[in-house]
């Protein structure tokens, strides 16, 4: 009865691709398959490579995923540029989605008590309108019925875009950009940082540093993405 439904809803109201913009099936969702099938599985030989690269040195993230490689002018740049820069709310759920779905067990394996999405400065949420982690983590809580907060860490400083900078240029400009608003529910738990992309590690890192600075157990991180 349900796929009946969405059949009639595709013809009144037919959907398309989020990257190729062909119409969809019934049974696809913001992707059409091709384009989903383009996606690349971040590998566990990347993920570890990626992790001594990124956090083992600094004893800050206890672990951290990403779903797919990021690639320039593919489906999942459209995907991601779909939510931050064309207002599509509902493919940040489609991503926290996929995270749920492909990571449960690891979530569960590291006991995660509360989300956390890395916030936006207040003036760029204002000029967006919400904050894309934000989506993507409150999916994520829904599905696994895991607390979710994203009051807790504040961005204090308004940052630069990190795109065009170095790995040392990334880590200075977040350098102090965040605070705690809420210290009291940190104190001994097991927290997870949820992103949309992934590159140098520097925003998880100082997110991260000042959740544990502040009482958290241990701070793992899971994006949706994992750029070079």
């Amino acid at each position: 009865m349900e796929r009946k439904a969405v059949k009639f809803l595709d013809f009144l109201l037919p959907r398309f691709c989020i990257s190729c913009n062909k119409k969809l099936k019934s049974d696809e969702k913001v992707l059409c398959d091709f384009c989903k099938n383009q996606l690349e599985f971040a590998s566990s030989d990347r993920l570890n490579f990626e992790y001594q690269k990124k956090f083992a040195s600094n004893n800050i993230i206890k672990d951290f995923r990403s779903l797919y490689i990021f690639k320039v002018n593919s489906p999942i740049q459209d995907l991601i540029h779909s939510v931050k820069y064309h207002h599509k709310i509902a493919n940040g759920y489609f991503m926290g989605n996929q995270i749920a779905l492909n990571f449960n067990d690891v979530i569960t394996n590291w006991s995660i008590n509360l989300i956390i999405p890395v916030p936006l400065h207040h003036l760029k949420k204002a000029e967006r309108g919400f904050n894309q982690s934000a989506l993507i983590a409150k999916a994520i809580s829904k599905r696994l019925k895991i607390p979710f907060k994203s009051n807790i860490v504040k961005r204090k400083r308004y940052t630069q875009t990190q795109t065009q900078l170095s790995l040392k240029e990334r880590q200075e400009n977040m350098l102090n950009a965040f605070n705690i608003k809420k210290k009291k529910f940190l104190n001994g738990e097991n927290i997870l940082v949820i992103d949309d992309v992934i590159t140098t590690g520097a925003t998880i890192t100082e997110c991260g540093k000042i959740l544990k600075e502040n009482g958290a157990n241990n701070v793992y991180a899971m994006t949706f993405a994992l750029a070079d």
